[in-house]
């Protein structure tokens, strides 16, 4: 995949400080709740066209533009999968 955008760092931060994935407050059906998202078979299969698309620099602006949204709700739900393994963690329960 190409490497985030200059502000993507920034919006990684914002989702942080709101998510605060370093806490370990959800319980433990909420923490399962959120393991549970992920992306689809189609999505997966999506990202690695596009990321192939992009290693070989024939990215539209418009795909580049979807590769970059598939980005920021990967990290997003990393945040959170983050938080929810603390979570179960400090409950004893595993992931």
């Amino acid at each position: 995949m190409e490497p985030p955008r200059a502000g993507a760092g920034k919006e990684t931060a914002i989702l942080s400080r709101i998510i605060r994935p370093e806490r370990d407050d959800l319980s433990p059906e909420a923490a399962r709740s959120i393991l549970q998202l992920a992306f689809d078979e189609q999505d997966r299969a999506r990202m690695h066209e596009l990321a192939q698309k992009a290693q070989l620099g024939d990215l539209t602006a418009e795909e580049q533009a979807e590769l970059d949204g598939y980005c920021r709700i990967g990290r997003l739900v990393d945040l959170m999968h983050s938080k929810a393994r603390r979570s179960l963690k400090r409950a004893g329960l595993a992931a």
